[in-house]
């Protein structure tokens, strides 16, 4: 049986003004996200100073992650393609993911082998390091968050409709088996996710206005409630035990572009109790 939550602490707001943000990640001491919302891939530090790192060209920049080599991965979720940012600034293609799926793409998580997970629809792809494309997993009750452990073998994924997260265990050649519930949320609706280094994972949660640790199984660890929709999480910063949140007011898909346009959305930051672990 779950255990009750500690006591909610307040987060603190580190930068206002985002359209739509997802897609936190902790890189080379900023951090950074996608505000698909204004078409920008930010960088903000642990000050709160940011700028735009990246304008692109296109609609719903979703997400992103780097390679193994350094170089920026973003992903077109309605044109189906995975964007390369070269070291001379420039965006070339990556991959193109039509030929997988008829359908929009929404998270990606790069591991520690140069594997690239994507999801969109109801199913997840992997792009190897040689450039194909192949389906990996179906019949995920609305994908979103993934996070992978450190030693590369176990993929988490958050099933937002089926409330709950899933794991598959790693093969040598990237493939997904033994599928199971690693934890099921009650009503938890996870969105954005990441693992620390006590084997938990901490789950953004939209309508329920927050960011919950849970462990293996479902035990409640930790609770951090916040004044609006929480849409991912990430750790990092000096000691990489700062919770960054991603945070937006939720009025429904037929409101997206206003609260887009009237820019409600907060990067905010909470101090964890275990740092950062794994990919993303």
């Amino acid at each position: 049986m779950p255990s009750k939550p500690s006591p909610a602490h307040k987060a603190q707001v580190l930068m206002s003004g985002v359209a739509m943000g997802e897609s936190p990640r902790w890189h080379e001491n900023r951090l950074w996200f996608s505000d698909w919302g204004a078409r920008e891939i930010v960088a903000v530090d642990s000050h709160g100073k940011s700028e735009v790192a990246l304008q692109v060209p296109f609609g719903l920049p979703f997400c992103i992650d780097w390679l193994p080599d350094g170089r920026l991965l973003v992903v077109s979720g309605r044109q189906g393609m995975v964007l390369r940012r070269e070291r001379d600034g420039s965006l070339v293609t990556h991959a193109d993911l039509h030929a997988s799926a008829g359908m929009g793409w929404n998270e990606i998580v790069v591991d520690g082998r140069g594997n690239v997970y994507i999801n969109g629809g109801s199913g997840i792809v992997l792009l190897t390091p040689d450039g194909s494309v192949r389906p990996v997993a179906q019949s995920i009750d609305f994908p979103n968050g993934m996070a992978i452990t450190p030693d590369n073998l176990t993929l988490i994924i958050a099933e937002s409709y089926g409330k709950k997260l899933t794991s598959f265990d790693i093969a040598a050649d990237g493939s997904l088996l033994n599928r199971r519930v690693w934890a099921a949320l009650g009503d938890g609706v996870p969105d954005g996710i990441c693992i620390d280094a006590g084997g938990a994972v901490w789950y953004a949660d939209v309508p329920n206005k927050r960011c919950v640790r849970v462990r293996e199984g479902g035990e409640v660890l930790q609770t951090v409630t916040v004044d609006r929709g929480c849409f991912a999480c990430t750790l990092g910063g000096a000691e990489k035990k700062t919770l960054f949140i991603i945070a937006t007011e939720w009025r429904g898909m037929d409101k997206i572009a206003e609260v887009a346009q009237e820019r409600t959305g907060q990067v905010l930051t909470y101090e964890a109790p275990a740092p950062h672990a794994g990919w993303p």
